[in-house]
């Protein structure tokens, strides 16, 4: 991809998210901070991204932990984990997302504040830190590909020798219902049948086209990981539009989300709809382009 069509993806990304995390309610999450085992007690057990991210005990591995969080977004994912007792280093592109930071940390007594990186992650200068933990929730399918795997490289520099990689994607595993998801409209997203809408709704969308298939993933991180483990949730749990009804719609994830465990892998893998990606034992970066 050419530069210049990376800077504008960037850019996109940046006005898109300014907009939307100047929107978010700080009070929304020291509640959550306020009642931290309420709350993840009820997200680990019913939310995808969080019971992704917080999946293998992960909540009480942080304690003490130096953690980097790529594109931290509304925060919250970097304020629990900070509640919890790690240092937390977060990064994301927008400077809404700086300003949350900032007041959470006035706002909050983390026992170690919050340090927030601005910018494009690829173009900051290295931070002295080694971390034990470098994660992201849903922002790897806003890079290309290429921006993808600089990503990893500069990961791979960051980590201690036994850090580890950790993030939640969607799990787009099966073209043919990739295709019927499309067809389905949803809350400021037209139907692809209705191709003029859909077209104007694509120029306008942060997301680059891109593979998000847990064999992509596999691929990418066993360039600078030993070990890689790609884990698909959501098979089930996807139906949940079936139940507007909120306290039903919740009921129905937890029940999902637990029933699909037994599913056999040539179910889960292709029905997913979300993925927790485990990169373990960073190794040296090779020239390898995807």
């Amino acid at each position: 991809m050419a530069h210049s069509e990376t800077v504008s993806n960037t850019q996109k990304n940046q006005t898109h998210y300014d907009q939307l995390y100047g929107q978010v309610n700080i009070e929304g999450i020291l509640r959550k901070l306020t009642h931290l085992d309420a709350f993840l007690n009820d997200a680990t057990t019913t939310d995808t991204s969080w019971v992704c991210m917080y999946r293998d005990g992960f909540k009480d591995q942080l304690k003490g932990q130096t953690v980097l969080e790529l594109g931290c977004g509304d925060c919250t994912n970097a304020a629990v984990m900070a509640a919890l007792g790690a240092r937390v280093w977060a990064n994301d592109i927008s400077t809404k997302s700086g300003a949350i930071v900032t007041a959470l940390n006035q706002l909050y007594h983390f026992d170690h504040p919050i340090t927030y990186l601005e910018g494009d992650f690829l173009e900051l200068p290295l931070p002295e830190e080694k971390f034990d933990y470098v994660v992201g929730k849903a922002f790897v399918h806003h890079l290309t590909h290429e921006q993808e795997e600089a990503f990893l490289r500069k990961i791979v520099s960051l980590l201690k020798p036994t850090g580890k990689v950790r993030y939640v994607e969607p799990a787009v595993n099966s073209n043919c219902l990739d295709t019927l998801r499309w067809m389905v409209p949803v809350k400021g997203r037209p139907s692809s049948l209705q191709p003029s809408k859909f077209k104007a709704w694509k120029l306008a969308d942060p997301h680059p086209d891109r593979d998000n298939s847990g064999k992509h993933y596999k691929k990418m991180g066993a360039q600078y990981f030993h070990e890689v483990t790609i884990t698909p949730i959501g098979s089930i749990e996807r139906l949940h539009r079936l139940f507007p009804s909120a306290s039903w719609n919740r009921k129905f994830r937890r029940w999902a989300l637990r029933v699909e465990r037994f599913l056999p892998s040539f179910l889960s893998y292709p029905l997913a709809r979300t993925q927790t990606i485990d990169y373990r034992v960073p190794k040296l970066p090779t020239n390898t382009t995807i």
